[in-house]
C-alpha cells in the first residue's frame, strides 16, 4: 500500500496538466508558533523571512507571498492547515514541519495534489523509506541520522552501557532506534515519555540511575529539554551518570538551560560557527535582525529550505507549472547551504556531515554552541535503500 502511494505521485508527476502560474510565488509554511515549543516555530519563520530578505523577496523575478500557518503541535490541526493551504490557498509550495507526527498526518494531502513539501526540521524514518516521494524533500536529516552520530561519539569516547529516554511519538522512537544501530555498548533500559504534555522526568531518571548504566542518552526538543535537563542536574546525575543528546540543548532552550547545559555533548549537521561565508551572514544578519536572539538550527534548516525553492523557481523562470524541471533542479542541491555543500539520496533526504557540539562561554560572558569535532562524513540515512525512487 505505502509502494502505491509513492507510485500515484510518481504517475502523477509524470500526467499531471500543468498548473497555472500566478504573478506571485505563493508558499505555505507549517509550523508551530503558539504554546511552550513556539520558539521554535519563530526562529524557523525569523529564518525564512530573512532569506527572503537576502533575496529581495522575490524568487524567478517574481514577488513571494507566505502563507504561516499554526499547527499548535498537533498532527489533526497541521493537517487541516496543510489542507487549507493546498485547496484554498494553492500554494505553490508547502516547507516547515517541526514534528514528525504532524508531518506525516500532512503528507498525503500534499503529495496527491502534487505540491511541493520540504521538511525543514521533520524527518521521520518513513519519509526516507516507503513513503518517499517525488513531490517531498527535506533540507534537515532523517531523524535516525543525529543520535547515530552520537552513538559513534559514544563509542570513540569509550562508553560501555547507556540508558535512553525519549517521547512516545514517531520521532522520540525514531532517535532512539538511530542510537541502537550504531552504538556498541550494553543498552541497560530504555524509557518512553507522554508527549508533549509530560515535563516531570523524575521517575525516568530514578530508573535511569537503578539501571546501573554508565552513562543516559536523552531526545527532548524545545521545553521538554529545558525541563529534563534542568532535572537531571538536580537529581545530582551529571557528575556521576554523563548525559550524551540529540536536539536537546540548542540556542532556543540554552537561555534556560545556562550552566546545566556545560559538558553535555550534542550532534548536529548545522552549528552556528560553521566558517563558510553564507553561514556567517546569516548568523550575523539574523542577530542584526533580531536583537537579542541567536539563530537554532531550526531557523538555518528554514534559510536552506526557502533557497532550495528558490533554486526550483529560477530554473524555471518563475514558471512553476514545470515541475518535472523544478524537481529535477531542486535534486541537485544547487545553492548555498549554510552547512556548506550536500547531496542528495535517491529519497530526497541530504548526504552530510555531522558534528559534535558542545557549550562554551563567549568573549561577551553569553553561552552559545560552539563546534568541536566531525563526528562523520557524507553520511546517508539508514533508509534510503527502502525507497522506491531510484
Amino acid at each position: 500500500m505505502r509502494t502505491a502511494f509513492w507510485l500515484a505521485g510518481a504517475a502523477a508527476l509524470a500526467l499531471a496538466n500543468p498548473a497555472f502560474a500566478g504573478d506571485t510565488i505563493k508558499i505555505g509554511f507549517v509550523s508551530t508558533f503558539s504554546g511552550p515549543t513556539a520558539v521554535i516555530g519563530n526562529d524557523m519563520r525569523n529564518s525564512f523571512e530573512l532569506a527572503l530578505d537576502h533575496m529581495g523577496r522575490k524568487m524567478g523575478g517574481k514577488p513571494v507571498e507566505v502563507i504561516y500557518e499554526d499547527d499548535g503541535q498537533k498532527p489533526d490541526v497541521g493537517k487541516q492547515k496543510t489542507e487549507k493551504l493546498v485547496q484554498s490557498d494553492k500554494v505553490d509550495f508547502i516547507a516547515g514541519y517541526i514534528w514528525s507526527n504532524v508531518l506525516l498526518a500532512s503528507l498525503k494531502t500534499a503529495v496527491d495534489s502534487q505540491t511541493f513539501l520540504i521538511s525543514a526540521n521533520a524527518g521521520p524514518s518513513q519519509l526516507a523509506g516507503e513513503l518517499c516521494s517525488p513531490y517531498v524533500f527535506s533540507t534537515s536529516w532523517q531523524n535516525d541520522q543525529t543520535p547515530a552520530a552520537m552513538g559513534l561519539y559514544m563509542n570513540a569516547n569509550g562508553v560501555k552501557s547507556v540508558f535512553l529516554i525519549g517521547p512516545n511519538y514517531a520521532a522520540g522512537k525514531d532517535m532512539l532506534s538511530g542510537v541502537k544501530s550504531t552504538f556498541k555498548g550494553e543498552v541497560k533500559g530504555e524509557e518512553y515519555t507522554v508527549w508533549p504534555s509530560q515535563l516531570d522526568f523524575s521517575a525516568e531518571l530514578a530508573k535511569a540511575r537503578a539501571s546501573g548504566a554508565e552513562s543516559i542518552f536523552v531526545f527532548y526538543p524545545g521545553a521538554a529539554g529545558a525541563q529534563f535537563l534542568n532535572q537531571y542536574v538536580q537529581a545530582g546525575m551529571k557528575p556521576t551518570m554523563p548525559l550524551y543528546t540529540a536536539f536537546t540543548v540548542d540556542e532556543t532552550t540554552l537561555p534556560l538551560q545556562k550552566e546545566n547545559a556545560f559538558g553535555v555533548p550534542g550532534a548536529q549537521e548545522w552549528v552556528n560557527d560553521l566558517p563558510n561565508e553564507q553561514n556567517k551572514k546569516f548568523v550575523a544578519d539574523y542577530r542584526t535582525k533580531y536583537p537579542g536572539a541567536r539563530p537554532s538550527y531550526y531557523g538555518a534548516q528554514a534559510y536552506d529550505a526557502a533557497q532550495l525553492i528558490n533554486s526550483a523557481v529560477v530554473a524555471v523562470g518563475g514558471d512553476t507549472s514545470k515541475k518535472d524541471a523544478m524537481k529535477a533542479e531542486m535534486e541537485k542541491a544547487n545553492f548555498k547551504s549554510l552547512r556548506g555543500s550536500f547531496k542528495y539520496g535517491n529519497n530526497h533526504i541530504p548526504i552530510q556531515n555531522f558534528y559534535l557540539q558542545d557549550v562554551v562561554k563567549g568573549a561577551g560572558g553569553e553561552l552559545a554552541l560552539k563546534t568541536v569535532a566531525t563526528i562523520v562524513t557524507n553520511d546517508q540515512d539508514r533508509f534510503h535503500e527502502k525507497c522506491p525512487m531510484k
